[in-house]
């Protein structure tokens, strides 16, 4: 099946006439596209720190706290197939701006939740704006930057890992800071997200001046004559995706656990965890950069998921016999994130088609990633170990590696 199809006349995108200086819209574009990769998971990593607060203040169950730990990648699968079409309507710049609106709005008011469910409806209005821009910034690397799209991605998702050490790390010193109240501690990455907000009105103002002088949509929904949903290399990317986030969340939800139950204390289970999380601020960059230098990426989705198999591996043989070289493997793994961003770039012909299928690889892989870790964890109970789960994620990893195979061809979408 060939993936190549003509692109319809009136789907072509208008010129981008940002400032009479292309070099400054460039430089601009550089800087909101930072800001708002920033913002893109401080609004979950906060979350967990003060969780236990958060339960206590509202008399929130604990069944309705898993819920809420679920709700950032429901929110990301649903909201995220909307955003090409809010896209072809106000614009790329447009909706990220308004995407940084609803992210300030939600974190601004949530703290002042006077119940469990307006605490969760304003999460999820935060959870809404991120959702949009986790989409769409693919686009604008694609059509502001098509001859960096690897390095920027890379510098995005480099800025989007930072962002999410931050506010894990940095919450609960907030809190003390702040007397001890979850609310403030909480509420202070409102302003991460507000200093993002100025940068994309501006960009969303020019381009709408720009559409004015040259009418036509800025991403269209109908990009090329392929149909991303039957297109083999948009459903490798979807599975792709979607197992390596399901791969990350059973390491965010219960790699400590599983080092805990391997003896190890709790101190050293959070450390072993902090190291897989700061290994990938220094390598998405590098990595991105490399895999947009690269006709075909298959080698490095495959290497990658060889990581995760490994440290998956350890973690069944011996948990405790080199619990830094399994962090460290599993760590590697989770490097598939930015990879994936890069890929989807990579593989759109042009901004309208990468519209599509990063909400199609998105919100479908995020639709994937859902039952992974909750299927660890009913199977963790029901074993009574961790070798019936560790199983599972090798085989997962086993098909990540195939779906990263497929993905990573040299093939071009529309």
């Amino acid at each position: 099946m060939s993936n190549h199809e003509a692109v319809r006349p009136h789907c072509a995108e208008p010129p981008q006439d940002l400032t009479a200086s292309p070099v400054a819209g460039r430089r601009l574009a550089a800087v909101a596209l930072v800001l708002a990769a920033l913002n893109l998971r401080p609004a979950v990593t906060s979350l967990g720190p003060v969780l236990e607060e958060v339960r206590s203040t509202l008399g929130m169950s604990a069944t309705v706290a898993g819920l809420l730990t679920s709700l950032p990648e429901v929110c990301f699968a649903l909201v995220g197939f909307a955003a090409p079409r809010f896209a072809r309507r106000y614009g790329t710049d447009g909706v990220i701006a308004i995407g940084a609106v609803a992210l300030a709005a939600g974190l601004v008011t949530r703290p002042f939740a006077s119940g469990t469910l307006v605490f969760i409806a304003l999460s999820a209005v935060a959870l809404a704006g991120i959702a949009a821009t986790n989409v769409l910034l693919p686009v604008v690397v694609k059509q502001r930057f098509p001859d960096r799209v690897g390095a920027m991605t890379g510098v995005y998702s480099t800025a989007l890992n930072v962002g999410a050490c931050a506010a894990a790390a940095g919450t609960v010193p907030l809190v003390r800071a702040f007397g001890g109240r979850w609310e403030a501690g909480l509420g202070s990455w409102a302003v991460l997200a507000v200093a993002a907000v100025p940068a994309w009105l501006v960009l969303g103002r020019r381009r709408s001046a720009s559409a004015v002088r040259a009418p036509g949509p800025a991403v269209s929904d109908g990009g090329s004559g392929v149909r991303i949903s039957r297109n083999p290399t948009a459903w490798a990317l979807a599975v792709f995706f979607g197992l390596q986030a399901g791969g990350a969340y059973v390491i965010i939800g219960w790699l400590p656990q599983m080092f805990r139950d391997a003896g190890l204390s709790a101190e050293t289970a959070g450390l072993l965890f902090a190291g897989t999380s700061l290994l990938s601020v220094p390598l998405s960059y590098p990595l991105s950069a490399l895999a947009g230098r690269l006709r075909d990426q298959s080698a490095l989705a495959a290497g990658l998921a060889v990581c995760g198999l490994a440290g998956f591996a350890g973690l069944w043989a011996a948990p405790a016999g080199a619990p830094w070289l399994w962090a460290m493997l599993l760590g590697l793994s989770n490097c598939a994130f930015p990879l994936a961003l890069a890929m989807i770039g990579m593989r759109g012909q042009d901004g309208a088609t990468v519209a599509r299928l990063s909400a199609f690889a998105q919100s479908t892989g995020y639709l994937i990633s859902i039952p992974v870790p909750v299927l660890v964890g009913v199977l963790y109970q029901h074993s009574g170990g961790w070798r019936t789960p560790l199983t599972l994620m090798a085989v997962l990893m086993v098909l990540q590696l195939v779906a990263g195979l497929v993905a990573g061809r040299d093939r071009r979408i529309g």
